[in-house]
């Protein structure tokens, strides 16, 4: 009875061996994690990403693309609108783009290099392999990990990552404020390591007609061909009333502190480079009158930093167009501007992007800075001298579902 129980007791220790030995710790995981960021050239991965940052959640889906050395596509669906926003970077440098709109942006930038996003499989591992405090679980199908959340606002604190045990593809995401408060959730549906692309799936001009020729839909389609080249030359034309043209060419805009001559970073449209043509031939270009649509109300944001209260608010109608000034002040003095530019373009002072959340922002200026971004047709622009960044960002989010008033 005893040499009986003493084999059993041996049959359990070695059971119980041979399971850890096919277990991995963090450092384990850690080293394998740099090798998978090593050796990757491509990937393709898509889910849903929520925001909790008011009073209703709100969804999107985002479909990534990667390819080495430093191509990328990020497209951002509002489930509720059916809008896409896509973030692109190729050898001409990183665009903003809603082709339903045929609005694009273009600007100088090393991002994501500088700044990460929470849907980037590189910006989810170097937060795990750079924090020396990461926390790890093994669960049955997923390595987890709680790190620090390195993003470019002060209210996301901590992170948790879900990894696949199989191949390392993340899985799911929380990022969580200082009150482990969840703030943003992606759930990926599919990820893929190794993806192929299509010589122009990184073409600014090809992402912009896809979505028309194929119903608002950009994937990954190769027989979509891309349009035709536009031409950046010529004088450019303010996206605003209130922007004023200098003798020089320059266009100035007294709201956000932007100038640059013509030539610069650009905001580009089939209709934008046609008239900024005309112009260039001494015509005036010609726009059409706005619709009852185009008056939006007043959007005010839900949130405002301690300490400052709304001034006052101006709709302005000049010119035809539609546009709105609030003004703010106290702890911090600040501008909101609203319109719904016309298809035209405008030279920007060199920017840098800024993660929102639901989309892309531009942070622009130096002593007076300018946050822009555009949802559903408006472009907003928060324009400040003394508002740090991360407000801005709090600001510009507690606006994304207002409706006008």
């Amino acid at each position: 009875m005893r040499r009986i129980s003493w084999m059993l007791a041996m049959v359990l220790v070695l059971s119980a061996l041979l399971a850890a030995c096919g277990k991995k710790d963090a450092a384990a995981v850690v080293k394998d994690l740099n090798e998978v960021v090593g050796e990757m050239e491509s990937y393709q991965g898509a889910g849903v990403m929520t925001l909790h940052t008011g009073e209703t959640p709100q969804q999107y889906k985002v479909e990534v693309w990667h390819q080495k050395p430093s191509y990328y596509r990020i497209a951002l669906t509002n489930a509720k609108k059916d809008i896409t926003q896509i973030v692109l970077r190729n050898d001409e440098g990183v665009f903003v783009l809603t082709p339903s709109q045929n609005k694009s942006f273009r600007f100088q930038s090393d991002w994501p290099d500088n700044q990460g996003q929470v849907y980037l499989y590189e910006t989810l591992i170097r937060s795990i392999t750079g924090d020396t405090t990461r926390q790890f679980a093994d669960e049955k199908e997923s390595y987890v990990f709680d790190v620090a959340a390195n993003y470019n606002t002060h209210a996301l604190v901590r992170q948790k990552i879900w990894l696949n045990k199989s191949d390392y593809a993340p899985k799911q995401v929380e990022v969580s404020d200082s009150n482990a408060n969840v703030v943003v959730d992606v759930k990926f549906d599919s990820f893929k390591f190794g993806a192929d692309f299509g010589k122009d799936a990184f073409d600014m001009q090809r992402n912009m007609t896809a979505a028309t020729e194929e119903g608002n839909k950009t994937g990954t389609d190769a027989g979509v061909a891309p349009g035709e080249k536009t031409d950046d030359a010529g004088a450019q034309q303010p996206a605003d009333p209130q922007a004023k043209q200098g003798a020089d060419g320059a266009v100035s805009d007294g709201q956000s502190g932007i100038s640059e001559g013509s030539g610069q970073q650009a905001v580009e449209g089939s209709e934008g480079s046609s008239g900024a043509a005309s112009e260039q031939n001494g015509e005036e270009p010609t726009l059409a009158e706005p619709k009852e649509s185009d008056s939006f109300g007043v959007i005010q944001p839900t949130y405002a930093p301690e300490g400052v209260k709304l001034k006052d608010d101006q709709i302005l109608e000049e010119a035809g167009d539609y546009s709105v000034l609030l003004r703010y002040e106290g702890t911090y003095n600040y501008t909101i501007f609203e319109a719904r530019p016309q298809d035209r373009a405008v030279s920007l002072a060199p920017s840098r992007l800024v993660d929102l959340g639901f989309t892309a922002g531009m942070i622009s200026g130096d002593a007076l800075q300018t946050l822009t971004w555009t949802v559903d047709g408006v472009e907003y622009r928060i324009t400040s001298a003394d508002l740090p960044e991360n407000e801005m960002v709090r600001i510009a989010t507690s606006m994304q579902e207002e409706s006008g008033k």
